[in-house]
């Protein structure tokens, strides 16, 4: 007779009060290997031009009955768009708010995908010594080697981004240059910091980790309480298009704005966006 898996969620003994998800929602949500395929790419950019990613730097979420729910970057989410990319010619430069080092949701890992797991440990130098946002923002000009920035989900987005006026300018510099903007799953709570002053996202559609699901995950340990905001009420407030109210690994384009909705899209995103760079700019 097979065991039946707990919902509730597993302690984190770092933190008082801080948990990680059930083993009931990680068999659900999780997968020793990811779905990364097709990144392959024939003639891939040979030029200077970088992808900008803004990770997330803490890892604790305080919840609405003051538990804190472990958190930080989305592996899959992170790794696989950054893979494809990789693997169609691009660089990378990886930034946090604080330029301390990137947090993840290190129980997300698919630990047995050679692919993945081999490509986080050519990037953990980046992660652990990310450069700071604000000196990013100093630097830029019209003639700034980006050729986009992406914006990695998991809930660690949730903490710090959509506050925060660096990652505003640098929202406003990408979309006001021609250059692309990428985001999945929890990732596009960092639009929420156009919220301060003009916001050129006004009217874009984008997909998104959807707040109906947010509000189901404490039911199957996912999180060890319910969160005190929700970022799409925001975005939609803000004049911004959900285009999607479930999660089966959908992807967005909208101009130069792509997005993905979960970890489900993390490989289409990657691909998407690969597609996008290559036909800009090779």
């Amino acid at each position: 007779m097979t065991q039946e898996l707990s919902k509730s969620p597993v302690p984190d003994t770092a933190e008082h009060g801080a948990f990680f998800p059930s083993s009931f929602s990680r068999d659900q949500f999780t997968s020793p290997v990811s779905d990364l395929s097709d990144a392959e790419y024939e003639n891939p950019y040979t030029g200077n031009g970088k992808v900008l990613v803004i990770c997330a730097d803490e890892r604790y979420l305080p919840l609405e009955n003051d538990t804190l729910f472990s958190t930080g970057n989305h592996p899959v989410e992170t790794l696989l768009p950054m893979y494809h990319l990789h693997q169609a010619g691009f660089n990378f430069d990886v930034a946090t708010i604080s330029g301390q080092m990137a947090k993840f949701e290190y129980w997300a890992m698919p630990e047995k995908d050679e692919a993945v797991v081999g490509f986080y440990n050519r990037c953990v130098p980046q992660f652990r010594s990310p450069l700071k946002l604000d000196d990013i923002v100093k630097s830029l000009t019209p003639h700034s080697d980006y050729v986009a920035v992406f914006i990695p989900g998991g809930h660690g987005a949730l903490i710090g981004l959509p506050e925060n006026e660096a990652v505003a300018q640098v929202i406003r510099w990408t979309l006001q240059n021609d250059r692309h903007l990428i985001s999945i799953c929890h990732g596009p709570a960092a639009f929420i910091a156009l919220d301060k002053g003009d916001n050129p996202l006004k009217g874009y559609e984008i997909c998104a980790f959807p707040d109906s699901a947010d509000r189901q995950t404490p039911d199957m340990g996912y999180m060890p309480g319910h969160l005190t905001w929700y970022f799409g009420e925001k975005l939609k407030d803000m004049g911004i298009k959900l285009i999607n109210d479930d999660i089966r690994g959908t992807v967005n384009q909208d101009r130069n704005v792509l997005t993905g909705d979960s970890p489900f899209a993390a490989n289409a995103l990657g691909k998407l966006a690969a597609r996008e760079l290559l036909r800009k700019y090779r």
